[in-house]
């Protein structure tokens, strides 16, 4: 039996963009698919987006959340798939065939993960994500791996339901980290794709408030890696934020 994967997209007044991300997720040529949607309680024209759609959509809620975590979590306890996956607004499913081939030779892993398609806000294909920054989609993908930041993106990343964690919602900017590492330390078989899962649109909300990303991953590497480890590498961290602030 195919594995029923749950696409979680949350939304906060994203009429510009959410139309490409639905279609994304609806083209999908495998069909075992439950497709969720969280909004905001959008002000603009997204809910009039979603009603196009809604006959397609398992799951649509629009109520006021306390951020993106807040929405994501929502989307997490709504889900009902083997698997899930976060495809927020404005990102996107790398082309129609993809689930179907995460699922073709192998319907057993914990977690199957890929490097990142870069997009801007047109659609235009900038680069792979390793190609430009520290986040390689190493294989294999250990907790480890995430003590120097986010090696695989969330929107290319995708976890068994059973081992996945609520979002731990203090953290305003780095809670994803936090999450991936959480299922990293609770997943037995990780598997690293050859094709690219999602197509990623550049500039989110850590990139818009660097300072204060650092300092919550301090505190959550902290927490997973220890101190003096955390020390060691939150110097290569630091380094690399104010590298890209005088670029």
């Amino acid at each position: 039996m195919t594995p029923k994967i749950s696409i979680i997209t949350v939304v906060y007044n994203g009429g510009a963009l959410l139309e490409k991300t639905i279609l994304s997720v609806l083209s999908q040529t495998y069909s075992n698919i439950e497709y969720i949607i969280v909004d905001g309680k959008s002000t603009d024209n997204t809910l009039e987006i979603v009603e196009k759609y809604k006959s397609k959509i398992a799951t649509v809620i629009s109520e006021k959340d306390d951020g993106l975590y807040h929405a994501m979590d929502k989307g997490l306890k709504l889900a009902t798939g083997d698997y899930v996956w976060f495809m927020n607004c404005g990102d996107q499913i790398n082309d129609e065939k993809t689930v179907e081939k995460i699922f073709e030779n192998n319907t057993s892993a914990d977690i199957y993960y890929s490097d990142t398609a870069l997009i801007d806000e047109s659609g235009k294909f900038l680069s792979l994500l390793s190609e430009t920054s520290h986040n390689t989609a190493p294989d294999p993908l250990t907790p480890d791996a995430m003590s120097r930041g986010m090696a695989v993106c969330h929107q290319s990343f995708i976890v068994r339901r059973s081992i996945a964690p609520p979002f731990e919602l203090r953290f305003k900017i780095s809670a994803d980290i936090d999450w991936v590492i959480k299922c990293l330390k609770k997943s037995t078989s990780n598997i690293k794709l050859s094709f690219c899962l999602s197509k990623f649109l550049v500039g989110g909300i850590s990139s818009q408030n660097r300072w204060r990303a650092v300092s919550e991953r301090f505190v959550l590497y902290n927490q997973h890696f220890g101190l003096l480890k955390n020390l060691y590498n939150h110097i290569f961290v630091v380094g690399r934020v104010v590298k890209k602030m005088f670029k």
